[in-house]
C-alpha cells in the first residue's frame, strides 16, 4: 500500500503546482521600469513671462533654448517642494484647471514638462503672493501653456495634476560642457519618468566613473576623459530602471556640442 500511496500524493502535488502556474501566469504583470501615472492631486498654477515664452528659456534645469531642445512652451517652473533639488527636472504632468470661472470648459487637460524652479518669496504670505513657498505644491507655467486652459487675467487658478510618462521622440541627448579634465553633462529628452537619479561615464580607456549631481539636469565627473570615446550608464530616479548608451561621443568630443543617442526610458 505504501508503494501505491506515495506516487498518488506526488501526482496530486504536481496537479496543484500546474494549477497555480496556470492561474498566476495568466494574470497581467507590471513590466519592470515602466512609469505609471500617479493619482490626481490638488495644487495651484500661475504663469510668468509673456506670450513669447522668452522668459522661460534657460532655467534652473539647464535645458537652454527650449525650442531647439524639444520642450517648446508647454513648460513650468516647480515650487521647491516639487523641484526636489533638481531631480524633478524633465518630469511631465497632466494638469486640469479646477473649479474656477477662469477655466476653459472645452479643455480637459494639458501636459507640461518641468524645466525650472519657482523660488520661495518669503516677503509674501504663502496664500497671498508667496505661491511657491514650502510646503505648497505649485506650478508657475509659461504664459502660452497657462492660456491653453485658463484666462490669463485670472493670475492664479486651482488645478488638479498628476505625474505622467514623458513621451519623447528619439533617444537621450547629452549636452557637453567642461574640458578634458572636467566633464559637465546636461541630460535632455528623457522619456518614461523623465527624471535621472544617477549617471556614470566610461571612457574608451577607463572603467565606469560615477558622476556627481551638479544641479538641475546636470552631472559632472572630475576625470581625464579627453581624447576618449564616451559611454554612459543612466538610472531613472522614479523607476530605478538603468539603461546604457554606448559610444555616445567620439574621441574628439568637444564642449558646447550635444550628442544624441538611440536609447531612452519607456
Amino acid at each position: 500500500m505504501g508503494a501505491i500511496y506515495q506516487p498518488c500524493r506526488f501526482s496530486s502535488l504536481l496537479l496543484i503546482i500546474f494549477a497555480w502556474m496556470f492561474i498566476n501566469l495568466g494574470k497581467p504583470t507590471k513590466a519592470a521600469g515602466i512609469f505609471q501615472p500617479s493619482k490626481w492631486t490638488l495644487a495651484h498654477a500661475t504663469f510668468y513671462g509673456d506670450e513669447t515664452a522668452s522668459a522661460t528659456m534657460g532655467g534652473a534645469c539647464g535645458y537652454g533654448n527650449l525650442f531647439v531642445n524639444g520642450y517648446g512652451t508647454d513648460t513650468a517652473a516647480l515650487s521647491s517642494t516639487l523641484f526636489n533639488n533638481g531631480y524633478a527636472c524633465g518630469t511631465c504632468y497632466q494638469m486640469q484647471c479646477y473649479q474656477s470661472k477662469a477655466c476653459y470648459a472645452h479643455v480637459s487637460y494639458i501636459t507640461i514638462t518641468a524645466t525650472n524652479i519657482c523660488p520661495p518669496n518669503w516677503s509674501e504670505a504663502s496664500d497671498n503672493g508667496g505661491w511657491c513657498n514650502p510646503p505648497r505644491a505649485h506650478f508657475d507655467m509659461s504664459k502660452p501653456a497657462f492660456m491653453k486652459f485658463a484666462q490669463w487675467n485670472a493670475g492664479i487658478v486651482p488645478v488638479m495634476y498628476r505625474r505622467v510618462p514623458c513621451a519623447r521622440r528619439g533617444g537621450l541627448r547629452f549636452s557637453f560642457q567642461g574640458n578634458g579634465y572636467w566633464l559637465l553633462v546636461y541630460v535632455m529628452n528623457v522619456g518614461g519618468g523623465g527624471d535621472i537619479s544617477s549617471i556614470s561615464v566610461k571612457g574608451s580607456k577607463t572603467r565606469w566613473i560615477s558622476m556627481s549631481h551638479n544641479w538641475g539636469a546636470s552631472y559632472q565627473a572630475f576625470a581625464a576623459l579627453g581624447g576618449q570615446a564616451l559611454s554612459f550608464k543612466i538610472t531613472s530616479y522614479t523607476t530605478k530602471q538603468t539603461i546604457f548608451a554606448w559610444n555616445v561621443a567620439p574621441s574628439n568630443w568637444a564642449a558646447g556640442l550635444t550628442y544624441s543617442t538611440r536609447v531612452n526610458f519607456s
